[in-house]
């Protein structure tokens, strides 16, 4: 498992609202080799202890701003963009969060730039604890 440079150990967290747990949040990197703009990141799966979660219920968050899969798509300033080498926060909304003990993710990306001939799809999964 490659996971340990691509997600941030201690990025791994429950997010807490109104005092109820609404979801959990992990910290990664973008598998390219320079900043991309939110608009060709063409989409994000997380794989959580074998379940793959809803594409609805995943938010990308940069400089403080969180966007909906669909809504990256359509964002083109400049200030919001996936720096390499920087990482990013991904909540997924899940009542109740994670519970606490050991668990495995996998998270996709896919990064489409308008000057390659393919998409570029990564995989990375690492073993982390609430």
């Amino acid at each position: 498992m490659a996971g340990r440079q691509v997600f941030y150990p201690d990025g791994f967290r429950n997010i807490e609202q109104d005092g109820k747990v609404i979801g959990y949040e992990f910290q990664f990197k973008a598998q390219y080799y320079r900043g991309v703009t939110l608009s060709i990141v063409r989409d994000i799966q997380v794989i959580l202890d074998g379940v793959k979660e809803e594409r609805e219920n995943i938010r990308f968050c940069v400089n403080g701003e969180c966007f909906t899969l669909d809504e990256m798509s359509t964002v083109v300033d400049p200030d919001y963009r996936w720096e390499f080498g920087e990482f990013t926060t991904v909540k997924v909304l899940k009542e109740g969060g994670l519970a606490k003990g050991k668990h495995h993710i996998a998270a996709y990306q896919k990064i489409v730039p308008s000057y390659m001939p393919f998409p570029m799809e990564m995989t990375n999964e690492t073993d982390f604890e609430i």
